[in-house]
């Protein structure tokens, strides 16, 4: 089988594609044929042993794979030939790739491969943020930063569902248009850097289309300099949610959430996931429910294969992606 492997670490140019030997499952395990692999944000930084999971080399990123079951180990329930999405952690830029089963679920039949590669990560874990870290309610304010990106728009979506009005805040009138597409009601479009200046218009933004009273729920999935505004941002008895740093990490003044009466809420599906495996289960119930319904359809941006995959992670990298970026195991 072919894989894309990372050697030492470095950028996304530093990947090698390889012949490997075919794997075998061992007990409580199962052999994946991989359709494809969804890209997310950690893969740009285990190259780069940037990220708290740190593989033995050589490894193959990737953390999400749609295919079918292959083989299985002793003890496994699963049948070959299953459809199956699996959370591997890494791994996944490869055509095949043994994963326990335990991390494995079964798929719809009518649910394509690709928006499959791309679905359990990005919705996972905007519906364990909205639902069960903001408990969001029909009526409120929902404001998502980095709203185009995977998570974002997955998070326009389910913030819809749930009947939130959503305001999308992004970095690009096409970025603008994208998440109006997809269901936001408003858009933001703020500065690729962000000074004082920036920041305050930010905030008086959020305020003008909130009355004054500031975003019931905000998802900040980019950090730096925009989490400070987007907190000065939300409402008395707001739910801020702490879901990931592209633009670093920043520092808070702690008086803000005093003042505001509000939550700094912290969001690491992956740790709920593993610690939280009966109520994984049911929220990933919910989504295949919404996907069936049409009220969630993932957006693929593009679709790279896999000797291509390292131009995937630098395309993500970039922030310039709409929706999801793939690699498939077809040349």
């Amino acid at each position: 089988m072919r894989a894309m492997l990372s050697h030492s670490p470095g950028g996304p140019e530093t990947l090698e594609l390889a012949d490997l030997p075919d794997p075998a499952p061992g007990p409580g395990q199962v052999c994946i044929k991989v359709a494809a692999a969804g890209v997310n944000f950690p893969d740009t930084l285990i190259i780069r042993d940037l990220y708290q999971v740190k593989p033995e080399r050589p490894f193959a990123p990737g953390g999400e794979i749609a295919g079918t079951i292959s083989a299985v180990g002793e003890g496994v329930s699963l049948e070959p030939g299953t459809r199956v999405v699996a959370l591997t952690g890494f791994g996944g830029f490869a055509e095949a790739v043994i994963v326990d089963a335990s991390r494995v679920l079964p798929i719809p039949d009518a649910m394509p491969f690709d928006e499959a590669a791309c679905f359990v990560f990005t919705y996972g874990t905007s519906h364990h943020a909205l639902k069960d870290r903001a408990r969001l309610a029909a009526g409120e304010t929902l404001l998502i930063l980095g709203a185009s990106g995977g998570v974002g728009a997955a998070a326009i979506e389910l913030g819809k569902a749930a009947g939130a009005r959503v305001i999308a805040a992004v970095s690009s009138a096409e970025k603008a248009a994208f998440c109006r597409e997809i269901g936001a009601d408003e858009t933001i479009i703020y500065g690729r850097e962000m000074d004082r200046e920036g920041q305050k218009a930010f905030s008086n933004r959020v305020k003008e289309l909130t009355d004054g009273e500031g975003a019931d729920v905000v998802y900040d999935a980019v950090g730096g300099d925009y989490t400070e505004p987007a907190l000065r941002a939300t409402a008395w008895n707001g739910r801020f949610l702490v879901v990931g740093f592209p633009a670093g990490i920043p520092k808070l003044p702690m008086n803000l959430p005093l003042l505001k009466g509000c939550e700094i809420v912290g969001v690491f599906w992956g740790a709920h996931t593993r610690r939280e495996p009966e109520k994984h289960a049911e929220n990933m119930a919910d989504l295949f429910r919404l996907h069936g319904e049409g009220k969630l359809r993932p957006r693929i941006h593009a679709r790279y294969p896999i000797e291509r995959a390292g131009d995937a992670i630098a395309a993500l990298s970039e922030r310039g992606v709409m929706g999801k970026v793939l690699v498939t195991m077809q040349s």
